[in-house]
């Protein structure tokens, strides 16, 4: 397949998208149902599939990327038809009680999903799901280091009986597939990767206006408050900061943790660390990096933040200075704003955790970033816990624990600044997926003209002017002498 394949290929989705936007949602939902029970009769070949490709764990693969899709097409398929239905707007005030306004949601026709090799299941999973209910035709590129998991949902939308040509997987390049699907005529594109490939895309776009959908890197912050929970807190931070070797947009980079309890979170989470066990069976806990080529990365990192004096507070076993594609998890002290863990986004299984004294400070740090993925909030008090979470800049925080929510089909995914724009997953994440048309129908057709109409005259003018004293005229006495003129220039307008 080359690019010059892409264009004929989307227009092959524009005329069976026109066939399958015409079907009701149930059918449509019944199609995407097939999908489901293909995969959960081949849920194992497919989690093995993942395992191979991705270097993810058996038990991650089964529980961050099988799990969450056998849980999306009830969700959406249940959910989608209210969120695609029509609904009234209520009128926005009484001096335009004629005007009658409609939302109407209609599919963008087809739509580009360009996903990433650390959840390569998971995040392009529901996005088809929600873009083909909703009536779109589909273009799906995957990560070129996981094809076999890219044919492996070829197969599962097969299995949907969709019209021909109105899913296309696509095997390109990640630099060729962005660009084609943008010149080759996709009405919307969804893509998930580095936040310099997003702007790269973004400046592709913009001469078409094209609409994006960006979720990007993240650095995330967990802030652990005094009265945490410190059995729960520190292994609910080794699974999102180490699952899948670290290598998640959404996992745990900087641990905040109030000085009081410091030494003793320190204590378990680093004993936590060391006993974290290498290798590729259902006894192990942490499973090879993705590629040598992302281990090195990590590994510069890792080098930048020591020579610029932060230190090693525990590893588990393993190294970055072997060719293997295992490395250790590991946790630096001593770090500073001036360092890749704090300043960017590592994406491996290294975290930095920093003292805090207060909820003010724990904020700064937090809010310091310029990645606002996820976040969390580590306490017993549920109520102190939500009021800080509501002062932090990111587009989902969790309570007691993180990175999950991406699993949730009901909440929306996605960030701010560097880390993206707009939403997947939930209601947001399935209107992302429709274009709104509002019409809006005048009730009282009788009428001459609107008063605002040409021809223009003084009265017109002073017409126009008792509207706005009514609205907000200086004082009560002045609004409400405007009522009379009001009803006399609206029973002018009305005359047959």
């Amino acid at each position: 397949m080359s690019t010059l394949d892409i264009p004929a290929l989307i227009e092959k989705a524009r005329k069976a998208q026109a066939i399958w936007g015409e079907l009701s949602f149930k059918e449509r939902a019944e199609r995407l149902k097939k999908a489901a029970r293909y995969l959960g009769n081949h849920r194992d070949a497919i989690t093995q599939i993942i395992h191979k490709e991705n270097g993810k764990l058996l038990m991650d693969a089964l529980a961050a990327e099988i799990i969450p899709a056998l849980m999306a097409i009830p969700y959406y398929t249940k959910r989608g038809r209210p969120l695609m239905a029509s609904r009234s707007v209520g009128g926005g005030n009484i001096l335009m009680f004629n005007k009658r306004s409609r939302l109407v949601y209609k599919p963008w026709g087809v739509v580009g999903i360009i996903s990433p090799w650390n959840y390569p299941f998971s995040i392009p999973f529901s996005e088809v799901v929600m873009a083909l209910l909703a009536g779109n035709g589909v273009m799906l590129k995957v990560a070129s280091a996981t094809p076999g998991v890219g044919r492996a949902l070829d197969e599962i939308f097969k299995a949907a009986e969709l019209p021909e040509g109105l899913f296309g997987y696509i095997e390109l390049p990640g630099s060729e597939a962005g660009p084609a699907f943008i010149s080759g005529g996709v009405d919307k594109l969804f893509f998930t990767g580095s936040t310099a490939v997003g702007r790269e895309l973004m400046a592709l776009a913009a001469p078409r206006l094209l609409p994006l959908v960006l979720e990007l890197g993240g650095a995330d912050a967990a802030i652990v408050c005094a009265d945490a929970d410190l059995d729960r807190t520190a292994s609910g931070i080794i699974w999102a900061a180490f699952s899948n070797t670290g290598q998640s947009c959404g996992g745990i980079q900087r641990i905040l943790v109030h000085r009081d309890i410091y030494t003793a979170f320190m204590e378990k989470f680093c004993g936590k660390v060391k006993a974290l066990r290498p290798g590729d069976n259902f006894d192990c806990d942490l499973g090879p990096m993705v590629s040598l080529k992302q281990k090195v990365a990590v590994k510069k990192s890792v080098d930048t933040c020591l020579d610029k004096g932060a230190q090693i507070a525990a590893q588990s076993p393993g190294s970055f200075d072997d060719e293997s594609l295992y490395a250790p998890a590991m946790v630096l002290i001593n770090v500073n704003s001036e360092m890749p863990i704090l300043a960017g986004e590592v994406f491996g299984p290294v975290a930095a955790v920093v003292p805090f004294t207060d909820d003010e400070e724990a904020v700064r740090i937090a809010n310091a970033s310029s990645y606002s993925l996820t976040s969390s909030v580590w306490s017993r008090n549920h109520s102190k816990a939500k009021k800080l979470a509501a002062r932090i800049n990111a587009g989902a925080v969790m309570i007691n624990d993180h990175l999950m929510s991406h699993g949730l089909s009901e909440t929306p995914w996605g960030g701010f600044g560097d880390s993206g724009l707009g939403k997947t997953h939930g209601e947001n994440g399935f209107k992302e997926m429709l274009k709104t048309q509002v019409i809006v129908d005048d009730i009282l057709p009788g009428a001459k003209r609107d008063i605002w109409w040409q021809p223009y005259s003084e009265k017109v003018y002073k017409g126009i002017g008792a509207i706005a004293d009514f609205l907000a005229g200086p004082g009560f006495v002045t609004r409400v002498k405007a009522i009379p003129r009001l009803i006399r220039i609206f029973l002018r307008y009305w005359e047959k």
